[in-house]
């Protein structure tokens, strides 16, 4: 039965909050095609996917001032931020889910959660206007009642409020609810709300290993998070 020291409910999980990027999908070729395609506008050296990997999952804004600090002090990123985001986004927008991939599991841990008639959320720090067409051209967008990008709301994760504004939406009490992410944001972002939270270990995770992040368990897939939730489920009633 899934247990923590902020959420100790023994009530059945009723709904199920993903991450998308290293979580649902591997995104990072798509990232790395977009911002090489920026900084070529700007004169700047390509950098690797490597190197991206460890800047991406707090939102674009993020993204674009620490790609830009890599040639720039704070003043030199402040003055090309805006350029350099309308690049990003032109770019990113025109490639957006043609490099990307799911992750082994995601589809039948999907169809099993719906199975176990668990409503389902996506709520992602990506921008709603790259993650809506994601998540229809992976044929992902079925299964998700609602959908909450980085600009959606007022505050992104780590910030509980997305998840405390899913839990409005579904009308349940954040102990019957838990999350699933890649990375410290969705871990921090669940333990703040009060829902339960499981991590996969092959997101990114800001370059950290994902055994460092509080979670209430380390779930190799979405497979597996079905299962378990279904457990704490039977063990609930």
């Amino acid at each position: 039965m899934l247990t923590n020291s902020t959420n100790s409910s023994h009530a059945p999980i009723r709904a199920v909050i993903i991450d998308l990027d290293g979580t649902m999908l591997d995104t990072l070729p798509d990232f790395h095609v977009a911002i090489n395609a920026m900084r070529g506008q700007f004169g700047y050296a390509p950098i690797t996917q490597q190197q991206i990997a460890l800047m991406i999952g707090k939102g674009s804004e993020n993204l674009i001032r620490t790609v830009l600090a890599l040639e720039h002090d704070a003043a030199g990123v402040e003055q090309r931020f805006d350029e350099a985001m309308a690049l990003y986004q032109r770019h990113y927008l025109a490639i957006n889910g043609d490099h990307s991939v799911i992750y082994d599991g995601v589809i039948d841990g999907l169809e099993a959660m719906k199975a176990d008639r668990l409503r389902l959320a996506c709520v992602t720090n990506k921008p709603i206007a790259f993650a809506t067409p994601l998540l229809a051209q992976k044929g992902l967008a079925p299964y998700f009642e609602i959908v909450y990008g980085g600009d959606s709301l007022a505050r992104k994760k780590p910030d509980p409020m997305p998840l405390l504004q899913v839990c409005t939406d579904f009308d349940l009490p954040p102990s019957q609810v838990v999350a699933i992410g890649d990375s410290s944001n969705d871990a921090e972002a669940a333990r703040a709300a009060g829902c339960f939270v499981l991590t996969v270990p092959y997101g990114y995770n800001h370059g950290r290993a994902i055994h460092e992040t509080d979670s209430d368990g380390i779930v190799t897939s979405l497979v597996e998070a079905a299962t378990l939730i279904r457990s704490h489920n039977h063990n609930a009633y």
